[in-house]
């Protein structure tokens, strides 16, 4: 694993701007930069992302299983008491999931760790799948690649052979994103090119244009019932919103299904850790609420070269503090989320290649690892404005 310096094509801005991508740039800073690239061996991407992430992915599926399984667990996911039973039935009624990203600390080295699953509604997936593949093409043709170069990046295919296998042709989906927030509606327009190019109907709505009918099934803008739905709004959020009451008489199938809000949330890290105990690809994590009261033997010792205290549902770093000695020696700008009940996990520090710290993000379609992307950032807490790396594999 290196970073590799090269020149960036000349006319790529204007590229991303003709295909949508309009947040390429960001506040005035780029947020897709490819002054530099991540280079991997095949061995690294094989045995070090792929088939952890996928065993990754099944054990989280065991965790789930656990968890609906326990009203003591469940009590300590964050998640209102009065939407256990949708969460749990849909668990149990086999609904599939499609899609979700690991992000995992990895120097090309040890064995790469989990730093937390977003396994709801996931962003950058449109750089991931599309535009870092279209880099890969171009530099490739430029002779900037070395011939032969490839990318772990089989995204898109994945999606639409998971629409595929979910769905009966012809279903027609929709697809939900906040207005006006272009990330969200890349994230969606790319989730119904993989929906159409299956043989389903994708259609979208903004978020806030859903309504209800007088028998409460859901509907867009256009008043049109909605029979599926991609919803980019994380269920933590949801079952938390007027609109949760009509979730169990909506007749409508939600993509992700409600379990999944068991693994969008940092509480899964101290579960996985218990059921799994030593695992090379996970930290040691407790609940926050378990080392105040002294019930976890061993936690100091895990803890002792530090640790990193996360909240159950923050997002891009949001309310992150790494303690070190005993002392918080970095916290996120963002205190959103400093009022939810918190996780601690053994702080696993990121490598720093070119003064850059980079996160792995690890997709997952189906139940099997697909490809994945980059992010990377001066400081240790990866955030909303941490910047988006290509990658290639040689060797």
């Amino acid at each position: 694993m290196d970073r590799i310096r090269m020149p960036e094509r000349p006319d790529w801005r204007a590229e991303a701007e003709r295909l949508g991508f309009t947040f390429a740039d960001m506040h005035g800073e780029p947020y897709w930069d490819e002054t530099s690239a991540y280079r991997f061996t095949l061995r690294q991407i094989e045995d070090d992302l792929e088939d952890p992430a996928t065993a990754l992915h099944a054990m989280c599926r065991e965790a789930v299983a656990h968890i609906v399984g326990s009203e003591s667990l469940m009590a300590r996911m964050g998640l209102p008491q009065t939407h256990w039973d949708l969460i749990a039935n849909s668990w149990l009624a086999g609904e599939p999931e499609l899609y979700g990203r690991f992000d995992l600390a990895y120097d090309g080295t040890g064995p790469a760790k989990l730093l937390e699953y977003n396994a709801d509604t996931p962003t950058s997936l449109y750089e991931s799948a599309s535009f870092q593949w279209l880099w890969l093409e171009q530099q490739l043709e430029a002779r900037v690649l070395p011939p032969g170069a490839d990318q772990f990046n089989g995204i898109h295919e994945a999606l639409v052979a998971r629409f595929a296998e979910i769905f009966a042709p012809d279903t027609d989906v929709h697809f939900a994103a906040m207005a006006g927030n272009a990330e969200d509606y890349a994230t969606v327009e790319a989730m119904a090119w993989a929906a159409r190019e299956a043989g389903l109907g994708a259609h979208y709505t903004d978020l806030e244009q859903i309504g209800v009918t007088a028998a409460g099934q859901f509907t867009d803008g256009d008043s049109r019932v909605i029979g599926a739905l991609f919803k980019l709004y994380p269920w933590e959020d949801l079952l938390n919103d007027p609109f949760a009451a009509h979730l169990a008489q909506a007749q409508c199938r939600l993509i992700e299904p409600p379990w999944k809000a068991l693994l969008s949330n940092k509480a899964i890290l101290p579960v996985l850790w218990q059921m799994f105990p030593g695992h090379p690809n996970l930290l040691p994590a407790y609940f926050a609420a378990d080392l105040a009261a002294g019930i976890v033997p061993g936690a100091a010792e895990a803890l002792a070269a530090g640790s990193v205290i996360k909240p159950l549902f923050s997002r891009e770093g949001a309310s992150i503090r790494i303690i070190e000695g005993g002392v918080e020696t970095e916290a996120s700008g963002n205190a959103a989320y400093d009022d939810h009940p918190k996780i601690v996990q053994a702080y696993h520090p990121l490598p720093v290649l070119g003064g850059m710290r980079p996160v792995i993000g690890a997709w997952v379609v189906g139940e099997a690892c697909v490809g994945m992307g980059l992010r990377e950032d001066a400081s240790r807490i990866t955030q909303d404005l941490s910047r988006f790396k290509p990658h290639f594999i040689e060797g």
